[in-house]
């Protein structure tokens, strides 16, 4: 009996084909990618990172920011540190679901941080500290849409306008007289506060209760601005990624995209039910959302039930491109995508003088600047994800190997596409049941033989499930084979 991977679905039936554990891995066209672990890159900042950025200075050279709870960093890579880059006297402390958000303004690194702060900037390159723009907002929200600086759910003047759009001067981050050179503002009513902008050509603007879409049309409006969805919208604030026009959120029912003109259920009746279930609701302000574009990816880390403390512990990962999930568990504060800074052979001594040491292998991409990366924090450290493969969980759906009547397995021979002729660690386990109504009880693990099979006996039964451990080095797990016994109707 042959069987390819199907799709993970696990707010569905475990007869609907699909596998019902997804657990470390990427989604594939065929079966499933191993999901790469994460490996620290920087030493510490002072606090919990609450967001990492990159941008090229204007030399072209990448740099990496980070921040938390009242300093913003510099990453150094003679030291690996992070270097604060402050204003002098930090910051006030951000509340506690606040997280810093950064924009690259030509070559201008404008930085927000919810309502304690207003907006700093940095020439990048040039700047030695971040200092304040005089006259700008604090702001929970920011983009850049066409030439100007957008922010919303703002702060000025000692009062906060939680459903309030507040945007620059034309082609200057500096002007932020309302009314002067194209600066204005405009409040969003009947939608509830305003959770995320999404810049480009025009403004996305996610209200907790709809999505506006904001045109350039020039004077006297300025900005033409469409309730394009009402009713609903997105109410976690951090949730936000987009890929494009492409905008992913979550909203109080589940997972959605949005594509300019309407959203899409993206995990209705696939995840929405496993993720409200597993996600812990006070720890919301905890999430992290960053798109992967290398692997098609978008993810999304919170804080689940299992977590021992506040500290997200699990990724929910959507690949866009074929509309199918997993998930991982895995410890960081935060995740992000940004940019890597490069290295010279004889600069990687600043990382480790040891070769064998190193946080990934010599043709990474790490080492390569100006590429997108994904990565995050851990440990108030900024990581990447180019460790080691972390172990995979696959577990098939029930198998009737025996047409209705009870079988026995006696062997699963895994198709597993391999890298560099290493054979990674594979073990698989058999649950066997005469009665779907019963409990699922996994043997014990048997190991890939050299001939290439796990050799198992399992109980007999109508119904077997077979859960794949995967360890080591691979690329590519697409499904199983399965030799099966039938015994009889009892």
């Amino acid at each position: 009996m042959n069987l390819k991977f199907g799709k993970w679905l696990p707010d569905q039936p475990d007869t609907t084909g699909g596998v019902t554990i997804a657990k470390n891995v990427i989604p594939a066209l065929q079966g499933y990618r191993g999901l790469q672990d994460l490996s620290q890159f920087s030493n510490a900042a002072d606090a919990r990172i609450r967001g990492i950025f990159a941008a090229k200075d204007s030399s072209g050279n990448p740099k990496i920011f980070a921040s938390d709870v009242n300093k913003l960093y510099e990453f150094t890579k003679t030291s690996n540190n992070l270097t604060n880059i402050s204003k002098s006297g930090n910051y006030t402390s951000l509340d506690d679901d606040d997280v810093w958000k950064f924009i690259d303004y030509s070559k201008f690194i404008i930085a927000s941080s919810g309502n304690n702060n207003i907006l700093q900037v940095y020439q990048n390159g040039i700047s030695s500290l971040f200092a304040d723009i005089s006259g700008a907002p604090a702001a929970k929200h920011m983009a850049v849409v066409r030439d100007f600086v957008f922010t919303g759910n703002v702060k000025y003047g000692g009062t906060t306008y939680p459903n309030r759009l507040y945007w620059s001067a034309l082609a200057s981050h500096t002007g932020w007289t309302i009314g002067t050179d194209q600066s204005d503002i405009q409040d969003i009513f009947d939608m509830g506060d305003i959770t995320g902008i999404v810049g480009g050509e025009y403004a996305t603007i996610l209200c907790e209760r709809g999505i506006v879409r904001g045109s350039y049309v020039g004077t006297p409006l300025i900005f033409q601005f469409d309730k394009v969805q009402t009713g609903f919208g997105c109410n976690y604030p951090n949730s936000v990624a987009n890929v494009g026009e492409t905008v992913f959120y979550l909203s109080d029912d589940g997972f959605y995209q949005f594509d300019g003109q309407r959203s899409t259920p993206i995990g209705a009746e696939k995840v929405n039910r496993f993720f409200f279930d597993d996600f812990t609701i006070r720890n919301k302000g905890r999430m992290s959302t960053a798109v992967d574009p290398t692997e098609q990816i978008v993810v999304w880390s919170y804080t689940s039930g299992s977590s021992n403390d506040d500290t997200p512990d699990r990724l929910l990962i959507y690949n866009y491109a074929i509309d199918q999930w997993s998930y991982a568990e895995l410890d960081c504060q935060m995740i992000s995508s940004f940019m890597t800074i490069n290295y010279t052979l004889e600069e990687l001594d600043f990382i480790s003088s040891n070769l064998d040491a190193l946080p990934a292998s010599l043709d990474s991409s790490i080492y390569i600047g100006g590429q997108f990366i994904f990565g995050g924090a851990k440990d108030n450290k900024i990581h990447t994800f180019s460790g080691d493969n972390k172990t995979a969980l696959i577990e098939t759906s029930d198998l009737d190997t025996g047409q209705g009547n009870s079988s026995i397995i006696t062997n699963v021979i895994p198709y597993l596409e391999i890298v560099g002729g290493t054979t990674p660690n594979v073990t698989a386990q058999i649950s066997s049941r005469s009665r779907q109504v019963d409990s699922d009880s996994f043997g014990t693990a048997s190991s890939l033989n050299a001939d290439g099979y796990c050799n198992v006996r399992s109980n007999q039964g109508r119904y077997h499930k077979i859960r794949l451990n995967v360890s080591g080095t691979w690329k590519y797990i697409s499904g199983i084979e399965v030799e099966a016994k039938t015994t009889g109707r009892r």
